[in-house]
């Protein structure tokens, strides 16, 4: 099929154009340098060149705790603008299916756990993340109402934490793991964490949310949103000590309470998936770990003499 990718330059695009590919797919990767997508006018643009059949939108402005709390307004407004104007861009292009990447930042902060799909409405989101999250159960909503009125088929996937190679490994921009691994594996006395160790997270490594992405592209076609994830939960201490050992970090992890936690608990309930397109998690966190630990260590030699 002809098929677009939103943020196909990304960390996740990326790997999805190299799956879809693979697949005999003909795939247009749309990056931000060539395309502003919170601009009508540039995803009209994008469209009337793609003229895609399929579309992915993975495009989103995202970081960490401290990134969300640095542009809680930017995220809201890129996040919500970008989906709108590709779920109306697809209704005007007749594209037969929209596959919406959305967020498990959109659960209610005391959402119980597991994540169940039908707790999205339960209450709000955890405050540093929370201009994000609703941006994206915003666009659900409009996904949801486009089918309804224009009959498009827009799925969305609320994928758990992502992590593997290739991610983000800028210290103001980047999520727990990359962040950890580059913290030790720089280091070799001590590193400063935020919070006390004491949430809890649920990691996906980068090559299983591909392959639910586009499982879900060839086999789900319902409204209700569905999660991705591999239903283990995790602690960030028990994630630090983790990263440590496969990294090899002897020093001392340091715990600077002053500073926010996030969200209490995260752990998703992905039966929904398993039963209506077949997807299982198979990559351990351990393993994905160490894949993401080797690839970083790979990079240090471009970094050094960048």
């Amino acid at each position: 099929m002809r098929t677009l990718v939103t943020g196909g330059g990304g960390f996740v695009g990326a790997r999805l154009v190299e799956r879809l590919r693979r697949d005999g797919h003909d795939v247009v990767a749309a990056r931000r340098r060539g395309y502003d997508l919170t601009s009508m006018d540039d995803t009209k643009r994008l469209f009337d060149e793609a003229r895609p059949e399929l579309v992915f939108h993975l495009a989103a402005e995202v970081g960490g705790i401290g990134a969300n709390r640095a542009n809680p307004g930017r995220y809201w407004y890129a996040n919500l603008l970008m989906g709108a104007h590709v779920l109306e861009q697809s209704r005007l292009h007749e594209v037969s299916k929209l596959v919406v990447a959305g967020t498990v930042c959109a659960y209610p902060k005391h959402t119980p756990v597991p994540f169940r799909e039908d707790n999205l409405w339960e209450g709000y989101p955890e405050e540093t993340n929370a201009p994000y999250g609703v941006a994206k159960k915003a666009v659900l909503v409009g996904a949801q109402a486009y089918r309804e009125q224009y009959d498009l088929n827009a799925i969305f996937l609320l994928p758990a934490n992502l992590y593997g190679p290739r991610d983000n490994f800028d210290l103001e921009t980047s999520h727990v793991i990359p962040a950890l691994i580059r913290k030790m594996v720089d280091s070799k006395h001590e590193v400063v964490l935020w919070g006390d160790g004491s949430p809890t997270r649920e990691f996906l490594y980068v090559d299983d949310c591909v392959e639910g992405f586009a499982l879900a592209a060839e086999r789900y076609d319902g409204a209700d949103p569905v999660n991705l994830g591999t239903g283990v939960e995790t602690s960030i201490r028990e994630l630090a000590e983790t990263v440590a050992d496969v990294s090899g970090f002897e020093g001392e992890i340091v715990w600077d309470a002053s500073m926010p936690n996030g969200q209490p608990r995260r752990s998703l309930d992905a039966s929904r998936a398993a039963e209506l397109f077949g997807f299982h998690a198979e990559t351990t966190l351990r393993d994905g770990l160490a894949r993401t630990v080797d690839w970083y260590r790979s990079q240090l030699p471009a970094r050094a003499g960048a």
